[in-house]
């Protein structure tokens, strides 16, 4: 069976705290990255919380990108979902890891959405 999609979430402990808590940057480092990789952006939305955090998601046209930081921890929570050809989510991974200057990542990789086997009914 083929899967529909790969979803990647990433753990990213031991980043740059002032960067984490900069909104600018976070938005450009996650556009940047989906951009890089190969997506096709068709939307985004980030918010800055008080008194420290950013959440954000870049909309794709092969799924999605979002981030959520806690910069008191060095703490990031990412993920990458796609289900189109053309977009490399290890590569976005990769850049968005460089961009926080994290020096602790994990990342889990996620098959979704196994396709059955197609059959052929009887008429």
């Amino acid at each position: 069976m083929d899967a529909l999609g790969t979803h990647l979430l990433l753990e990213l402990g031991k980043c740059d705290e002032a960067l984490l808590d900069d909104i600018d940057y976070i938005q450009d480092a996650m556009i940047s990255a989906a951009t890089e990789a190969g997506a096709t952006i068709i939307g985004k939305s980030f918010h800055k919380f008080d008194p420290r955090g950013v959440t954000g998601i870049v909309a794709i046209s092969e799924s999605h990108l979002c981030i959520h930081t806690w910069p008191e921890h060095g703490y990031a929570a990412a993920d990458i979902f796609t289900c189109g050809k053309g977009f490399n989510p290890e590569k976005a991974a990769e850049l968005i890891i460089e961009r926080l200057r994290c020096s602790s990542p994990t990342i889990k990789r996620l098959t979704r959405g196994p396709v059955p086997e197609a059959t052929t009914a009887a008429i």
